[in-house]
């Protein structure tokens, strides 16, 4: 069984596309944290057979809030990844944001041999447009040297580097199999020393960004990111992107003068060029509405939910990245998970 974990603040049409594209992309089941209460939100993931949802509000927290959007990210993958130790049924747990749609061939990763604790998904970008009629289908992918070299001579980018043509990451996304001595973190999988552990990589693995794909994704997102708190770890060809940004949010501008010059930011930061990509042959074509995974019953949903709702108000620093796992295991074992008997939780009437 496939399922993903992520930490989310969108609007409820993203995260249908979110929701619906993964399962339909290879997923058999997601955990969701609501990065905050969202009524709307929160009651369409609730009738989601294929979905855990939690609500990650000072409740959840219990007054101990990380400010970083990151480090919030990286608690919530890896209390999941925990709590799977014990809650049976799940082989691999992948940590994608709202704005990525796994692409999974089943028989590529039932193929994945037992010597690997890791798997990879190779990033595809959605082409940034200014207005895109539906929901983008035209993606770049990873390109070598001499495509990079032809883009930068015909200035399509300012240097032949994967890193200047892709506006996200272009490391992809990362699985691990559940265990204490594995953690995830934004785009790797690694040990108690914080190295990455190899990745098991192959065709048919891939994941969909959605990344600024239109000027109005832009600005949305970028006031998103801004707003989730202080600190945001991005790669140094956006930060140039997000000082601008921030100096325009600053000032006392009409909202229409600042979507005008947010519209203007996203021209000159982030529009690709389409029609050139398309025509060079450099772009993948992928619908993830037509995907045909059918996503399998997790029989221990029930376990996994009321597991994640017990956890609510207890410090969750001892399930951070590269702590020891005993203490985690511990607090595994007081709530009894995983004792071989009826479950914690039923006894004690959580969901």
């Amino acid at each position: 069984m496939i399922a993903t974990v992520s930490t989310v603040k969108d609007t409820l049409a993203n995260v249908q596309r979110f929701v619906r594209g993964n399962l339909a992309g290879g997923v058999d089941h997601m955990v969701v944290f609501l990065d905050g209460p969202d009524p709307e939100v929160e009651a369409w993931l609730a009738s989601q057979e294929h979905v855990t949802c939690l609500v990650a509000d000072d409740a959840w927290w219990g007054g101990q809030r990380p400010a970083d959007l990151n480090d919030r990210q990286r608690l919530h993958a890896n209390i999941t990844k925990a709590v799977l130790t014990v809650v049976p049924g799940v082989d691999w747990l992948f940590h994608v944001d709202a704005d990525e749609i796994c692409q999974i061939d089943r028989a590529a990763i039932a193929a994945v041999p037992a010597s690997y604790d890791a798997v990879r998904l190779a990033p595809l970008e959605a082409v940034s447009r200014p207005h895109w009629d539906a929901s983008p289908t035209w993606f770049k992918r990873l390109l070598g040297e001499a495509d990079l070299k032809l883009l930068e001579v015909l200035g399509v980018i300012d240097k032949p580097a994967n890193g200047q043509y892709f506006h996200g990451h272009v490391e992809g996304k990362t699985a691990t199999r559940p265990r204490l001595d594995r953690w995830l973190t934004i785009h790797r999988t690694v040990d108690e020393k914080r190295d990455e552990v190899p990745h098991f990589k192959a065709p048919g693995l891939s994941v969909l960004h959605y990344e600024s794909y239109s000027g109005e994704d832009f600005v949305r997102k970028w006031s998103a990111m801004l707003a989730a708190g202080p600190e945001i770890s991005l790669r140094p060809v956006r930060e140039r992107t997000k000082a601008a940004v921030q100096a325009l949010i600053g000032k006392p501008l009409s909202p229409e003068v600042r979507e005008r010059y947010l519209s203007r930011i996203f021209a000159a930061t982030t529009e690709d060029d389409f029609d050139t990509l398309r025509e060079l042959g450099l772009l993948v074509e992928v619908d993830p509405d037509r995907g045909t995974h059918t996503p399998k019953p997790f029989a221990g949903r029930d376990d996994l939910a009321a597991a994640l709702a017990a956890l609510a108000g207890q410090p969750k620093d001892v399930f951070g990245v590269c702590k020891p796992a005993g203490p985690a295991q511990e607090v595994l074992s007081r709530l009894g998970a995983g004792d071989g008997k009826k479950s914690w939780w039923r006894k004690n009437g959580r969901p």
